[in-house]
């Protein structure tokens, strides 16, 4: 059964994506009410309440559950005690369950590989030794990365072909976290998907985007992707088994790599909507943050279709200054984000230039 129009929807955190999500209630008759503990945060511009209070506050996620219809969240770090215990009194989609694999790299992987998504291969490293062994197998190279949290390219150290052995204290730089070593993949292009799944189980997969990372940071996302129809319809497949699995609600972001033949590796997933399904705004008539409303409000899913061949790129900390020289552009929709301060790496707005669809 579908949300009422006036119903509340709870979103936990206050970023721009919780701000895109906001956005899009609102243009579906919805209220919603922001749970982040930084004041005025760029969702809560868009929003019509923030209750500012840390994520795993229990006064605070009562109140939201007792304010939230349904609830759900704009970032993949939300504490799963949290989604667990909102889940007892009000509907939280996505599922606790797609929380708890996407935030632990090693069980990510592992659950990817049980449902027949192949990835990169690793390894897990709890201590120096397991470190030197893990580099030994893969031949002195990887890519050592937190375990949890970690995003934008932080909590990584890349190691290339070096001696296995002296890497004492490693962990303890990396403070002294479980940590996954994971092979270098030969990849010749990154793409993702954006996938929803509704409350019936009804699926909607938008196409794939090809990927560019400048210093761990999405820089652009180009659609069409350079990759064969085969590759796309592999892609979109695998998108469709992971939501499946997870029983899950809501819009879900996987990042591949393609090999040379066009095969796929999953690199990761992210259980909510996705930098690089920001394009989806400017040229579908159904962006990636209605779609995610419709799903978690049990409303019928949108056309994925697009409509325009687009490039969509991030403006990074002073690339905010671009924005008079990008507003004289025709055929450019802009996103600027309401954040106060720009710093280096920080991610201030996107836009979309389109063209004509080929």
């Amino acid at each position: 059964m579908s949300l009422p129009a006036g119903s509340t929807i709870g979103i936990i955190g206050g970023g721009q994506l919780g701000r895109m999500l906001a956005m899009a209630a609102a243009r579906l008759g919805y209220r919603t009410v922001v749970l982040e503990p930084q004041p005025d945060c760029p969702a809560a511009q868009v929003a019509n309440r923030q209750i500012t209070a840390a994520y795993d506050d229990t006064a605070a996620l009562a109140e939201l559950a007792a304010v939230s219809a349904v609830v759900t969240y704009e970032f993949e770090n939300v504490p799963v005690m949290a989604a667990s215990a909102l889940a007892v009194s009000v509907p939280v989609y996505p599922p606790a369950r797609a929380l708890e694999v996407a935030q632990d790299r090693v069980a990510e992987k592992k659950f990817l590989n049980g449902i027949g998504i192949p990835t990169a291969d690793f390894c897990p490293v709890d201590n120096d030794d397991e470190l030197t062994a893990a580099l030994k197998k893969f031949d002195g190279s990887g890519i050592l990365k937190t375990r949890r949290m970690g995003y934008d390219g932080k909590g990584q150290r890349v190691f290339r072909n070096m001696e296995t052995g002296g890497f004492a204290g490693t962990r303890e730089a990396m403070g002294n976290v479980p940590l996954i070593l994971e092979s270098f993949v030969a990849f010749e292009r990154e793409i993702s998907v954006i996938a929803a799944r509704g409350m019936d189980g009804s699926l909607a997969a938008y196409d794939p985007a090809e990927n560019v990372h400048r210093d761990g940071i999405l820089h652009s996302s180009t659609l069409p992707a350079g990759i064969g129809s085969e590759t796309a319809a592999a892609a979109q497949a695998a998108a469709a088994k992971i939501l499946a699995a997870l029983d899950y609600v809501g819009v879900i972001g996987i990042e591949f790599f393609v090999l040379a033949d066009g095969a796929l590796l999953a690199n990761e997933i992210a259980p909510r909507v996705h930098n690089s399904g920001h394009w989806t705004e400017a040229a579908c008539l159904v962006s990636q943050f209605e779609q995610h409303i419709r799903a978690v409000a049990g409303l019928p899913l949108g056309n994925p279709g697009r409509h325009f061949d687009c490039v969509m790129e991030n403006l990074i900390g002073d690339d905010v200054q671009r924005v008079p020289a990008l507003l004289a552009e025709p055929d450019l929709m802009l996103h600027v984000y309401g954040k106060a301060e720009a710093r280096a790496g920080r991610k201030m707005g996107h836009f979309t230039r389109m063209s004509r669809h080929r």
